[in-house]
């Protein structure tokens, strides 16, 4: 990024400089660990964060916060905060809990990145167990990861995406196949029921467990089946980009793109998206800074894999929502918890509207770590 002179610019002028924001960043994880001890984070109600139960999906994002800390840092501590949590996950994989999809989400930036940086054999035995449960997802005549349990035998969504990484670097790791064909037949699927043609994504897909036929598409935690969620369109664009660093198959580069440039040209004047981006009237309705900083992590993925003469386009873009995050909507003081407002879980729900949200936190440490020369990948 030879063009770019160390700030970012954001919204009237406001500009944040990379190595001060990742300083700011370094402080706050500092207050986070100190203030949240073992807890497993997922929603910040008034900046303080919650303790879920393991097997929940977000239980991998605050310990991939430490790895990133401790690798950029070289600070022990963050290393001995991270270490045991992938082996309190293993305990999910021999009781009774409600994993599913997203173990990706889970053992990626715990186990994978734990035993990338150390070497630790039983990190590496974890991660391949988990790729090994989401491989048994896998349906065949749909060519699609089951999302959820319960009774969806037969539902897919774009979060999975997000989740393809783990059997990717699963195949590579133990130089089996199988795992890299059940991704990218999932991300073939992707490409053909999930991403319009225009770029918007929908959220739920649903199949036929029996012949694999597609049913319906089902709004899920956007606005409508037929409407464009925010974070499900970052799902998708990093997602693809993704599959396009593991494979070198152009389609899902381009896939990336046509997702991204979407959600770019939907953005409103600040770049930080509204939940949705078909509601009728964005007028009143809540932002999701979670959407935004997966948005800019994955738009300097893409910006990895293309000539330079497009570089700068999703370079810009990514520092632009970087520059709105960082100006109007963090706090790195030692008050709060979380670092980010305004984060939207599930509008149609009714449910963690207005708050933090551990995965955008993630997202914007995982982006501010990129700016800032980091060369390592968790998802």
């Amino acid at each position: 990024m030879e063009w770019y002179a160390g700030r970012i610019a954001g919204k009237a002028g406001i500009t944040v400089n990379k190595e001060e924001l990742w300083g700011s960043l370094h402080k706050k994880v500092n207050v986070m660990a100190e203030k949240m001890g073992n807890k497993s984070p997922h929603v910040a109600f008034d900046g303080v964060y919650d303790d879920m139960r393991i097997d929940w999906w977000t239980s991998g994002f605050w310990p991939g916060m430490l790895w990133i800390m401790h690798e950029m840092t070289g600070d022990p501590s963050f290393r001995e905060k991270a270490w045991d949590w992938d082996a309190s996950l293993e305990q999910c994989m021999v009781s009774n809990s409600n994993l599913h999809h997203d173990v990706g989400f889970q053992f990626l930036p715990t186990a994978v990145i734990k035993y990338k940086l150390t070497g630790d054999a039983d990190a590496r035995r974890r991660g391949i167990q988990a790729a090994n449960f989401l491989a048994g997802r896998f349906n065949l005549a749909g060519r699609f990861l089951r999302a959820w349990n319960q009774d969806k035998t037969g539902w897919a969504i774009i979060d999975s995406c997000m989740n393809l990484s783990l059997l990717f670097w699963a195949a590579e790791e133990i130089q089996d196949p199988r795992f890299r064909h059940i991704a990218a037949a999932h991300a073939d699927t992707v490409l053909e029921h999930f991403i319009r043609e225009d770029g918007s994504v929908r959220h739920i897909v649903s199949f036929d467990p029996e012949t694999g036929a597609f049913l319906e598409t089902l709004g899920g935690q956007g606005h409508s089946p037929e409407s464009g969620w925010s974070r499900g369109q970052t799902w998708a664009l990093y997602g693809m980009a993704n599959v396009y660093r593991y494979t070198g198959d152009i389609r899902y580069l381009h896939a990336a793109k046509r997702v991204a440039h979407y959600f770019l040209a939907s953005l409103p004047e600040d770049a930080v998206p509204h939940w949705d981006f078909r509601t009728g009237n964005s007028e009143g309705e809540p932002r999701d800074t979670s959407a935004a900083a997966c948005a800019a992590s994955g738009l300097l993925e893409i910006a990895k894999h293309v000539a330079a003469p497009e570089r700068e386009l999703y370079d810009r873009a990514a520092l632009r929502i970087m520059a709105a995050l960082a100006g109007s909507y963090a706090s790195f003081d030692d008050k709060t918890e979380a670092i980010l407002r305004e984060g939207t879980g599930n509008k149609p729900a009714g449910q963690n509207i207005d708050v933090g949200l551990i995965y955008g936190d993630y997202f914007l440490v995982e982006a501010a770590a990129k700016l800032n020369g980091w060369q390592g990948s968790i998802f």
